[in-house]
């Protein structure tokens, strides 16, 4: 009896025309704070498989050396070499690149550097053992060789 009408039907649209900007914000941020890849590696990588794996504590004080053969074979020919950051050095100057890799570090952590050797399963002892021996030479004692986990058949 009453003259006036309730609305049976309610209008409840979310607002989607501020959806755009959202989603450019999103795309911005992830593409601001996403950190590439820094260094190009330019050596075979079959890395070794290990049983007893450790992980590390503080990923920045470790720096990684490469060694292995180059891909690029027909300008690096197929001896094993040692990459550091995107280029390659010789055995010789490992105590010059050590150097300024802790001078990158603060000075109460240069004597914490950890240098992590990713070293090709075919490569040859003896370039291993050059580089540890000119890595002792450089003060560089905390040496870590980079392995994958082998998975365990119990079967």
């Amino acid at each position: 009896m009453s003259k006036f009408k309730k609305k049976a039907t309610v209008k409840q649209d979310i607002p989607t025309s501020s959806m755009p900007d959202v989603v450019f914000m999103l795309l911005f941020f992830f593409m601001v704070t996403t950190e590439l890849r820094k260094t190009n590696i330019d050596v075979m990588q079959r890395i070794p498989e290990g049983t007893q794996l450790r992980k590390l504590q503080r990923k920045s004080l470790v720096t990684d050396l490469y060694i292995g053969e180059p891909k690029k074979t027909e300008q690096f020919g197929k001896e094993p070499k040692i990459q550091a950051e995107d280029t390659f050095i010789e055995v010789s100057g490992i105590i010059l690149w050590v150097t300024r890799q802790k001078d990158l570090l603060p000075e109460n952590e240069r004597d914490q550097m950890t240098v992590a050797l990713k070293v090709d399963s075919e490569a040859k002892r003896g370039i291993i053992a050059d580089v540890e021996t000119e890595l002792r030479k450089a003060n560089a004692r905390k040496v870590l060789y980079t392995v994958s986990e082998k998975k365990l058949d119990l079967n």
